[in-house]
C-alpha cells in the first residue's frame, strides 16, 4: 500500500443554499480543491462523489455533479453511508491512490437538503436505521434516539443539560468565526438550556442544523504529492466499523460501539494513541453526541466527557481542540459533505492556516477526524499528520 497524501481541499458556503443547484453547490468546493492542489480536472484519475440524496430532486446526482465538474469519465463511483458519507468516499479514492489505481482521486461530498420542509427531513432521517421496526411501528426520528442517549448517559454517568449546553456554546463561538459556516453566530448558555425542547433533554440549540453544503479533497500518492506541495497532509491510517440496524439490539446507550472499533483500529494503524492526537473535528449532530465522542475515541475515561467539556479540555488549546470548525452543531450538517468538511478544516489546521482565534496550537501536527453515520450504524475515524 502506497502513502496517500491530502494536496488540496474545498469548501462551500454551509447554510439554505437556495441560490445554487446541486451541481453549482457542488463545484464550489471542487474549484477550490483543484486550485489549492494546482490541478486541473485532467490531472484527475477517478472521481468519488458522496450523496446520500434523500431529500433532493436529483435520483443520481454523481452523473450530473460529474458533468458539471468537467469530470465525466473519471467519476463511476457513488457511494453512501448516511450521514457519514463524506467519509466512505474519503476512504474509497483513498484506497484507490493506496492500492495503485489512481495516482490522483477526487473525493467530492455535496447535499442539499432543504429541498423539503422539516417536517420531511425528519421523517426521511427516521428511515435511516431499521425502518420497519422503528419508524414504521413508532415514529422514531433522530432527536429521539439522541434523546436515548443522552437520557443513559445522565442516569449511569450525572451528565447534566448544562453539560450539553457548554458544548453549544463552544461550538457556536468558533462557527461566529468561521465564514463558511451555516450559524455565524454565538449563544449563551442561557439561551441554550431555555431553547425549544425537541425530545428531552435535547433542545433547539442542542442540535445541529438542516444544511446545504459541499466539500472535496484531492488526494494523490507520495510521489506525485511530493511534486505538487510543500505541505502534505498524510493520511496515517482510516479506521471503520458498523453497528447493529435495530436500535434495540444495542448492548447500551451510553457510547457508540462503532465508533470505538474504529478508532481502535485507527489507532493502531498510525501507531499513535489518542493522547497524540492534537486537533479534532468530532461528530456531535447532538451535543450529547460531542460528550460520548470524547469517551469512545479515548480523550477521556467513560464517564467523564461531561466533566472533559467543563472543564476546557475541548476548548482552544486544551488538552484536544475540538471542533474548531463549529462542528456541526453550528457549522452545519449536508450529510454527505460533513465527513469532507471535517477532512478541509484539519487539512487547513495542520497547515497552520487558521485565522486568529480558531488555529489550535500544534507540536506533534497530529489531526483526527471522526464521522458517525445514523445513530452508530457506521463510524470512520482518520488520522492525519503534517
Amino acid at each position: 500500500m502506497r502513502k496517500v497524501a491530502v494536496v488540496g481541499v474545498g469548501q462551500s458556503v454551509f447554510g439554505v443554499r437556495n441560490d445554487v443547484t446541486l451541481q453549482e453547490l457542488a463545484w464550489e468546493a471542487v474549484k477550490e480543491a483543484l486550485e489549492d492542489a494546482g490541478i486541473t480536472q485532467r490531472d484527475v484519475d477517478l472521481s468519488v462523489v458522496g450523496t446520500v440524496g434523500t431529500r433532493g430532486y436529483e435520483l443520481m446526482p454523481s452523473v450530473v455533479v460529474n458533468e458539471y465538474c468537467g469530470l465525466t469519465g473519471r467519476g463511476p463511483v457513488r457511494v453512501e453511508a448516511a450521514c457519514a458519507t463524506g467519509s466512505a468516499a474519503l476512504w474509497t479514492a483513498y484506497s484507490a491512490v493506496a492500492s495503485g489505481q489512481a495516482d490522483i482521486a477526487l473525493a467530492i461530498g455535496v447535499e442539499k437538503m432543504n429541498e423539503v420542509d422539516t417536517a420531511t427531513s425528519l421523517a426521511v432521517g427516521g428511515r435511516a436505521g431499521n425502518y420497519l421496526w422503528e419508524f414504521h411501528f413508532y415514529g422514531t426520528t433522530f432527536p429521539a434516539y439522541y434523546a436515548f442517549y443522552a437520557t443513559a448517559h445522565m442516569a449511569k454517568f450525572g451528565t447534566t443539560e448544562e453539560h450539553m449546553a457548554i458544548v453549544s456554546v463552544k461550538n457556536h463561538k468558533y462557527a461566529a468565526r468561521n465564514p463558511k459556516a451555516h450559524f455565524q453566530f454565538e449563544v449563551t448558555l442561557e439561551e441554550v438550556l431555555s431553547s425549544r425542547p425537541i425530545a428531552w433533554p435535547i433542545k433547539l440549540l442542542d442540535s445541529s442544523p438542516i444544511s446545504d453544503g459541499a466539500a472535496a479533497a484531492v488526494l494523490a500518492s507520495e510521489e506525485v504529492a511530493r511534486r505538487l506541495t510543500d505541505t502534505p497532509v498524510w493520511i496515517k491510517a482510516i479506521g471503520y466499523s458498523s453497528d447493529t440496524s435495530n436500535f434495540t439490539r444495542r448492548s447500551d446507550y451510553l457510547g457508540l460501539r462503532a465508533t470505538r472499533q474504529a478508532a481502535e483500529m485507527a489507532y493502531k494503524i498510525a501507531n499513535i494513541t489518542p493522547n497524540d492526537v492534537e486537533v479534532a473535528e468530532v461528530h456531535d449532530c447532538f451535543t450529547i453526541a460531542e460528550i460520548m465522542a470524547y469517551e469512545d475515541l479515548g480523550f477521556v475515561e467513560k464517564g467523564k466527557g461531561g466533566v472533559f467539556i467543563a472543564e476546557g479540555q475541548s476548548e482552544l488549546g486544551g488538552k484536544v481542540s475540538v471542533n474548531l470548525s463549529g462542528g456541526l452543531k453550528a457549522k452545519g450538517h449536508p450529510l454527505g459533505a460533513t465527513g469532507l468538511a471535517m477532512i478541509y478544516e484539519l487539512t487547513k489546521q495542520l497547515r497552520e492556516e487558521r485565522e486568529r482565534g480558531r488555529q489550535a496550537p500544534l507540536k506533534k501536527y497530529i489531526g483526527l477526524a471522526h464521522n458517525v453515520g445514523g445513530t452508530g450504524h457506521y463510524a470512520y475515524v482518520v488520522v492525519l499528520s503534517r
